[in-house]
């Protein structure tokens, strides 16, 4: 295993560049993109789509098991869990990277054999850390620590490679839930590189720009 450890600030800028160049994220305020939650935006990522992209998978699987080694220690976890279904493969590339065992995290009981929401094997004495593509406000992450602390391991972190940032309650949340956040890059990274590549008509990168600095008012504005 060997990393190098750029800045937070150049992992967040090359990410953002990554997401940009393999058309992960889009733009359209025009036709704003409806999100799980019923509720509308110009902003769309997709971190599904990395697994298609060798340099750029290899590249942010380095840059995510290094920040988790940076923020959280090194010696700091002996599992790593993905969550259903998005943080599967990346679990599995960053456990990789750090040399240690794999689990997976299903979202419910699968419903008939042992109706196991773990997959794969975790101890008592584990320490966890949980590894998805994105979080947005936090919710899906707590259901998922939920059942790691199920099987009496400890889960205290989690590890994305896309956070929005745009919602300040979200690291709060899980702040009182005993998790912290580790993230790659945010809306706000990816905006100033889009804006750097002109990436995006200027028209559309303002209407972005109004929608992260308000995104409450800006879906009232436009449902």
């Amino acid at each position: 295993m060997s990393f190098s450890f750029p800045t937070p600030e150049e992992i967040a800028r090359l990410s953002a560049r990554a997401l940009l160049e393999i058309k992960a994220v889009d733009f359209n305020a025009a036709e704003p993109f409806t999100y799980a939650s019923g509720l509308k935006g110009p902003t769309y990522v997709d971190c599904r789509r990395i697994i298609s992209f060798p340099r750029v998978r290899g590249n942010l699987m380095d840059f995510l098991a290094a920040t988790a080694m940076r923020d959280a220690g090194f010696e700091a976890f002996t599992n790593v869990a993905g969550g259903e279904t998005a943080g599967i493969p990346f679990g599995a590339m960053v456990a990789e990277r750090l040399g240690l065992p794999m689990s997976y995290v299903r979202k419910k009981p699968k419903g008939y054999g042992r109706n196991a929401r773990i997959e794969g094997r975790m101890d008592e004495s584990d320490r966890v850390l949980l590894v998805e593509d994105l979080t947005t406000d936090g919710g899906s992450k707590l259901s998922f620590v939920d059942a790691i602390r199920a099987t009496g391991a400890q889960c205290g972190h989690t590890a994305v490679i896309f956070y929005y940032g745009i919602f300040q309650e979200t690291t709060q949340r899980l702040a009182d839930h005993g998790v912290k956040l580790h993230h790659l890059c945010t809306w706000w990274d990816v905006l100033a590189e889009a804006k750097a590549q002109a990436s995006f008509d200027n028209a559309t990168l303002t209407e972005v720009e109004a929608f992260l600095n308000d995104p409450r008012g800006w879906q009232e504005k436009n449902s």
